[in-house]
């Protein structure tokens, strides 16, 4: 890791990393990004690894999509994850893609990405020069494919809170077929004690240059009960305020329509799993 650190330095700002390659190796192909040097992280070792470890499953920036969704260790430990990982492009995507890669990727309709926001995921960062750094997602996420990593740093892992047990977690998307990038996805996460919601997690993709957590939804929920919550309020004011753009595939005021119902799809889903789990 350091002697690519290094390349990367003295590589400057046009170098890029790669890392599943899932994302720019297209963006070569098209002559959409020309970097003057590639830095590869695929032989660097110690950047695979899921390791669990007081109440964090830290995961390496190289750890492949589909590894993670055969873990049992994301499974268990990191439900929304892992509800989220079946909806990224196909197998053969999965097989190459990395949670790194997506992260500091940073496309706003990426599923990992909007998982890290909801639980509050912390980015581990490194760079030759000033050593490592630690940026919670909330503050990682900048803009459209724009990250806090300055050009001489690299992703190495991403610290991921364990769920408390009897978590209930859903993510639901809309997309024109299945694989395509979601026109919007919900992510929900819930917990609850002597059948009232305790804590709520919702986060929005497709609807903003960056993943959204939706923490006046949240708060709509808390203290209801599980059976009875005002999912539909907290699914209006989930949608309320979003200004998502316009393109071929939908208005913004039809994405704004799919933010509210998949929330609330989202939250019925986590709620069912929730009293399933009591």
């Amino acid at each position: 890791m350091d002697e690519a650190l290094s390349s990367l330095a003295e590589a400057g700002e046009d170098a890029k990393i790669l890392a599943g390659g899932q994302s720019l190796m297209p963006l070569l192909s098209l002559r959409l990004a020309r970097p003057s040097a590639l830095v590869d992280l695929g032989r660097v070792g110690g950047l695979d690894g899921i390791i669990e470890q007081d109440h964090t499953v830290t995961i390496g920036t190289m750890v492949r999509e589909r590894a993670m969704e055969r873990s049992a260790v994301v499974a268990e430990k990191i439900p929304l994850l892992a509800a989220g990982l079946p909806l990224i492009g196909h197998p053969a995507i999965r097989n190459r893609g990395t949670v790194g890669g997506s992260i500091a990727h940073a496309d706003p309709a990426a599923e990992i990405p909007a998982v890290a926001v909801a639980l509050e995921a912390e980015m581990v960062i490194r760079s030759a020069a000033r050593g490592e750094r630690r940026v919670p997602a909330a503050d990682f996420f900048q803009g459209f494919f724009t990250t806090a990593l300055e050009p001489d740093e690299a992703l190495v892992s991403v610290c991921f809170p364990v769920a408390p047990p009897g978590s209930g977690v859903a993510f639901v998307e809309a997309a024109r077929r299945h694989g395509d990038f979601a026109m919007v996805g919900a992510a929900a996460a819930l917990n609850a004690e002597d059948g009232r919601i305790t804590d709520a997690r919702i986060a929005l993709i497709g609807v903003a240059d960056t993943p959204l957590r939706r923490r006046e939804a949240e708060q709509a929920l808390l203290g209801a009960e599980v059976g009875s919550a005002p999912f539909e309020d907290a699914a209006a004011a989930a949608a309320e305020g979003l200004t998502p753009a316009s393109d071929l595939h939908g208005t913004g005021q039809y994405r704004r329509h799919l933010a509210r119902v998949l929330t609330r799809r989202a939250l019925e889903q986590a709620a069912s799993d929730v009293r399933a789990a009591a």
